[in-house]
């Protein structure tokens, strides 16, 4: 059990990579925090962890939000006694476009849950961390944020701002034993997708962007859960800042 007696919180844990994150990390023993938009989501995961055996809690949260970020780190400490590992996965995708379509509301939206969410999980976080003299942040970034794509400026800025948000913060926080690394996953069939697309998901579409993955395949979120069982683990504990693509070879 890699996370035996560790205590996680996974934010966009109700669907795509999220999901996937929380059940890995609940199958090697951790107790999971599943943090997500869409309350019935959350509960859904929540329950076939507990039915496999696992600990967690659903908990609703709007990740750009302060109140909520806050309430939903101090109900993780009251249910499972302190926090180990803060997985900040939610995500806001940008449909794909010209860069001047995108309205000011939209791009507002897509940098308060991709990048503010990271700013408010700090706030929280940190300090229960220190508590337990250490910690690990994984931060779920993207390979837009290496290597951009036409027609998702706003979202590819947003992603490399996550980027250097890890390294900063892996640099400041080493001292006290918390580490903070990112994964770069390519484009996986989750809910994004479609916007990814621009608003129209065809199998010839999908053909298109695999034909840019080496491997020739989507990511999957088993894909990006293991990179983030092993960040998270103490296995990883000599290494923090690492921004790792988990993309079959898109980024080389």
């Amino acid at each position: 059990m890699r996370l035996a007696n560790k205590v996680a919180i996974v934010t966009g844990g109700g669907s795509g990579f999220g999901e996937g994150i929380a059940k890995r990390f609940a199958a090697e023993g951790a107790a999971v925090a599943i943090g997500d938009l869409n309350l019935q989501a959350a509960e859904r995961v929540a329950g076939e962890i507990g039915k496999a055996g696992g600990k967690a809690i659903p908990v609703a949260v709007d990740v750009s939000k302060s109140d909520q970020m806050r309430a939903l780190v101090e109900v993780t400490v009251k249910t499972f006694g302190g926090l180990d590992i803060m997985i900040n996965n939610a995500g806001m995708p940008q449909r794909n476009g010209p860069m001047l379509d995108v309205d000011e509301a939209t791009f507002d939206r897509i940098f308060a849950v991709n990048v503010k969410s990271i700013y408010l999980s700090a706030q929280y976080a940190i300090p229960e961390m220190r508590k337990r003299g250490g910690g690990a942040f994984v931060n779920i970034a993207s390979t837009a944020g290496v290597r951009p794509r036409p027609g998702l400026v706003w979202y590819n800025g947003s992603k490399g701002a996550v980027i250097t948000l890890t390294k900063a913060m892996a640099v400041e926080l080493a001292p006290e034993q918390i580490r903070v690394n990112a994964l770069n996953p390519v484009a996986g069939l989750t809910p994004m997708l479609k916007e990814f697309m621009g608003g129209t998901e065809t199998e010839e579409m999908k053909a298109k962007f695999v034909s840019t993955i080496p491997i020739g395949r989507f990511s999957t979120p088993q894909d990006i859960a293991n990179a983030a069982l092993y960040l998270a683990s103490d296995e990883a504990n000599f290494i923090t800042g690492v921004c790792m693509e988990v993309d079959g070879g898109r980024c080389i």
